[in-house]
């Protein structure tokens, strides 16, 4: 019987979880170079929108979601690698207001470097998260590849006139993050051997955290826009909330949930930097107004598993506060609002206390 425990998964892949996304700029790019494919009328949300998952009218007042996501280990337990693959697979359905259905597999193995039975680990995570999120892990499709890579195709269901699409945004929402921001940078620690032990779980226990609060704020029209936040860091996902919304956002530094102040900054004045977050801010820093250094390491720190950016009508913040506590929700706070796109930086980061 093989220990799983004794190999280290991260060792194995040059990137980990949402930082191996490719940048937002070299994305573009190979989007703008895909031929227009045809029109489809009952397509409510496809490619050109930027969304976390399309959206099929299936004409009877309800919608089909379709997402799919994948990446390398960004932690070394291979069980923990699959339920984190998984809730950030399935995060793409409640972004979008909706109510998972069912999971299909998508594993990339090194079939002669790792043993099977340390993949079956990561598929039994999986299919955890899975049951904790009430759909079957129905099936599934499997390769050899040089790394292992573990994620899902989702399928979920929404009622239209509760679709949450990431530009419904309007100018004087406030914003609320469900998550605290500093993933990347711990696992970075980790990758580099640096991590404390008292910090071992700090990311993972965000990461397994399932964001079922999009399903119960789907229901709510004073709810105008919701994505989740993962790869692109808070600033990437938020600029295209903006650029979808038509307007800009203005964000308090110090109101931003982090997972561990203290040992963030620990972590970066260590250098454990992602290399995803410069990426990120290479792609998209001229649409960001955000001091250098700590600030901006963490607004551009690609997240896995990241938590739901929030856009709710200003009149509506008390009622929306008692549902996220009804979801189950920590109790939350605005980290800033949408103001009126003219001219300048979408998103603007505000450092004074």
């Amino acid at each position: 019987m093989t220990d799983s425990n004794q190999y280290r998964l991260t060792e194995f892949s040059h990137g980990a979880g949402c930082g191996c996304k490719i940048s937002p700029a070299v994305l573009d790019t190979i989007l703008q170079t895909s031929p227009t494919q045809a029109h489809f009328p009952n397509l409510l949300i496809g490619n050109q929108d930027r969304d976390d998952a399309a959206v099929m009218d299936l004409g009877d007042g309800s919608a089909i979601i379709s997402t799919t996501d994948f990446f390398m280990p960004i932690v070394d337990d291979p069980f923990d690698f699959g339920r984190i693959a998984a809730v950030n697979a399935i995060s793409d359905i409640y972004a979008m207001g909706g109510t998972p259905l069912m999971a299909i597999a998508i594993l990339g193995w090194p079939v002669n470097t790792l043993p099977a039975e340390v993949a079956g680990k990561v598929i039994e995570g999986g299919r955890d998260a899975c049951s904790e999120a009430g759909i079957p892990l129905a099936g599934g499709h499997s390769i050899d590849s040089p790394e292992p890579i573990f994620g899902l195709a989702v399928t979920g269901r929404v009622p239209i006139t509760g679709l949450k699409a990431n530009g419904g945004a309007r100018p004087g929402d406030l914003l609320f993050l469900t998550k605290p921001l500093g993933v990347g940078m711990l696992t970075t620690a980790q990758k580099h051997k640096k991590l404390l032990s008292q910090h071992s779980t700090l990311a993972r226990d965000s990461m397994v955290r399932l964001n079922t609060a999009g399903s119960h704020f789907s229901s709510l029209p004073y709810v105008h826009a919701m994505t989740d936040v993962t790869g692109f860091g808070l600033a990437g996902h938020l600029r295209e909330m903006c650029a979808a919304s038509g307007t800009r956002a203005h964000i308090r530094f110090a109101d931003l949930p982090l997972i561990d102040p203290d040992a963030l900054t620990h972590y970066f004045q260590q250098g454990c930097i992602p290399g995803g977050s410069t990426r990120n801010w290479d792609s998209y820093g001229q649409f960001v107004r955000v001091p250098e250094g700590f600030p901006r390491t963490l607004v551009c720190d690609p997240q896995t598993s990241g938590g739901l950016l929030v856009s709710v009508h200003p009149d509506f913040v008390n009622d929306f506060l008692r549902e996220a506590l009804t979801a189950g929700l920590s109790p939350l706070t605005p980290i800033g609002h949408m103001e009126p796109y003219a001219t300048g930086h979408l998103v603007t980061i505000d450092i004074a206390s």
